[in-house]
């Protein structure tokens, strides 16, 4: 027997297409040349020819298609794969002799397990890095019909699960995959219901293993880098297969309940003779019923992006999450406050991660009713220069002005804002000066209060310009006299009560209208109105500022049309950059040495 095994993989060097095609035609024949089945599974590999796979991955799918329904299941035993449903327990050892020695049973069993060697070679091209992307879409159409066929018409969960598997710890990039699946499979409602049960499952594998990584002890720094970074790779891919999937809707349309298994034509399609296995059959078909799925997929989806929002996500995907969580995550979850404690940690990291969490942040509160305290004070912390030059500063800014917009703010804090906004626009570049100079607008129109910041006159009296939130403790300070041209204003102050605001004033506003650029000074100058006055008042659109750059501002100004060029006409060509009478005596003339031009 060794010999003759030995003779045919020798021979399988010399195979050439034609003969695996007669092969192949010669195992659907006839039962005879079931031998060739494993001669067939062995082309199958990532080292064979990419024609030679594809031939006998043709054949032996022809093969098993027909058989999938009369194949036991890969963990059952042969002796519990017979069509007779097992009897009682008293018929158990009666029944066991005969069955094991069914040569049916015996055969069926080993179509199973060349079946699942069948599959394992499959998922073994699929993700190998040698196979071409032609031959991929081809194995992964192959693995898709087994998902769709093995269960008896219903969707076979765990090819799929193992699919998803094979894909995420590959070294192939995920996005090839992911481009067959959202072209052809993410359409059926099925296919997206088990994804998220599979991204689930698969994100708690990882959490487990982070864990018990986390309590070893690992000597090799090497091997704890090589973990840390699979770790991210992981993660990384569990994002891009999340974000592809489509989100489910609201109000779904019937395109929508499209399934990838038909199991609703084949269970109303077959008639069973037993009425108790009617009735279990349909209890199994109402179970994964188009209707069904719909109703439970917004769970799967919330279970799904909940769960990998726990993992340690690496900083370049968890800005990416945060920038589009509002849009893409949060308008679809079952229940969006799950989300308050992800989102309010990012809000306190600072810096660009609260800038980017705050959009987020900001719909929980106004839809959803969270309650985040101190939310004002660690908004007021974000107002730095360098957000004013960062990626999302018009989302943010335009937050910022939601977050003011309401009435019942105290005059303390929309001074705080206001004085806050008004010293950066010192520091700014002139695209921050005019979006502050809008802000500050849309401020003073809504708090009447905080009017008097435009123009207070100097008190000798410290006292009595306090601000609301100082009047408690005025009595136990003493009273000074302030020289003027004080400021009262305390920029580096964090809590808002204490930053002296109220007895300030906004004279950095009037400074932009010296500014060197002339857009900024133009519209400084045409806010002179009286804001007392709402009807006569509109209130800016911040939106139209938020995305100004020097490129926007250079534009704008080269599109603008001018009535008036101002001139220079010389009657002499000037020698220097100054006269002498605006100088005396200075000259501004360079001295030419001797011997030198």
């Amino acid at each position: 027997m060794a010999s003759i095994l030995a003779k045919k993989q020798k021979k399988k060097e010399n195979y050439t297409l034609k003969d695996l095609k007669s092969l192949g035609s010669d195992l659907l024949s006839s039962r005879a040349h079931i031998n060739n089945l494993p001669l067939l599974l062995s082309f199958i590999s990532p080292d064979s020819p990419p024609q030679f796979v594809v031939e006998s991955l043709l054949s032996l799918q022809s093969f098993f298609t027909p058989l999938l329904p009369q194949l036991p299941s890969s963990s059952s035993s042969p002796a519990s794969s017979t069509k007779r449903p097992r009897s009682d327990e008293q018929d158990d050892d009666d029944s066991s002799n005969e069955v094991d020695g069914d040569p049916e049973v015996i055969f069926k069993a080993w179509l199973r397990s060349k079946f699942d060697e069948f599959v394992k070679v499959l998922l073994d091209v699929l993700v190998s890095q040698q196979s071409e992307d032609a031959l991929r879409d081809i194995v992964l159409g192959t693995l898709m019909e087994f998902v769709k066929l093995l269960n008896a018409g219903r969707f076979h969960s765990s090819i799929y699960n193992r699919i998803l598997n094979a894909i995420i710890r590959s070294a192939v990039d995920v996005d090839m995959f992911l481009d067959i699946l959202d072209s052809k499979y993410f359409k059926y409602i099925d296919v997206r219901y088990f994804t998220y049960i599979s991204m689930e499952k698969f994100v708690k594998t990882l959490e487990a293993s982070a864990v018990s990584a986390d309590k070893t002890v690992i000597e090799n720094s090497e091997d704890e880098n090589e973990s840390k970074d699979s770790l991210e790779l992981s993660i990384r891919k569990i994002y891009q297969v999340l974000s592809r999937i489509p989100p489910p809707h609201k109000q779904a349309e019937k395109s929508d309940h499209e399934m990838w298994s038909g199991s609703d034509e084949s269970s109303s399609s077959e008639k069973p003779k037993d009425k108790k296995k009617k009735s279990k059959k349909d209890q199994d078909s109402n179970l994964l019923s188009p209707t069904t799925i719909a109703k439970r997929m917004k769970l799967k989806f919330t279970k799904a992006w909940i769960s990998f929002l726990r993992l340690p996500l690496p900083l370049d995907v968890y800005k990416e999450v945060l920038a589009s969580i509002h849009q893409t995550v949060i308008p679809h979850l079952s229940n969006p406050a799950m989300l308050c404690d992800f989102l309010t940690k990012s809000y306190d990291i600072g810096g660009v991660v609260s800038v980017m969490a705050l959009s987020s942040l900001f719909i929980l509160m106004t839809e959803h009713g969270l309650e985040y305290p101190n939310f004002y004070e660690k908004l007021y912390a974000l107002l730095v220069p360098s957000v004013f030059v960062a990626k999302h500063r018009a989302r943010f800014l335009q937050l910022l002005d939601a977050c003011l917009r309401s009435s019942l703010l105290p005059a303390y804090l929309a001074a705080s804002f206001a004085k806050k906004l008004s010293r950066l626009s010192l520091s700014v570049p002139p695209s921050g000066s005019l979006v502050i100079t809008a802000l500050i607008y849309n401020l003073l129109r809504r708090h009447p209060t905080i009017n008097h910041l435009v123009h207070q006159e100097p008190v000798d009296n410290a006292n009595e310009a306090n601000s609301e939130a100082e009047e408690d403790n005025e009595s136990s300070r003493p009273k000074t006299n302030k020289k003027l041209g004080m400021d009262y204003f305390n920029n580096q102050e964090t809590d808002l009560k204490k930053t002296g605001a109220m007895r300030s004033s906004l004279w950095e506003i009037d400074t932009l209208r010296h500014h060197y650029c002339p857009p900024v000074s133009r519209f400084v100058s045409s806010l002179e109105t009286d804001l007392t006055i709402r009807a006569k008042t509109t209130e800016m659109k911040i939106e139209d500022f938020s995305s100004g750059s020097y490129a926007t501002i250079f534009g704008d100004e080269i599109r603008r049309r001018v009535k008036q060029v101002p001139l220079a006409f010389y009657k002499a060509v000037p020698t220097s950059l100054f006269e002498d009478s605006d100088f005396p005596g200075w000259t501004f003339t360079i001295p030419q040495e001797e011997g030198k031009c």
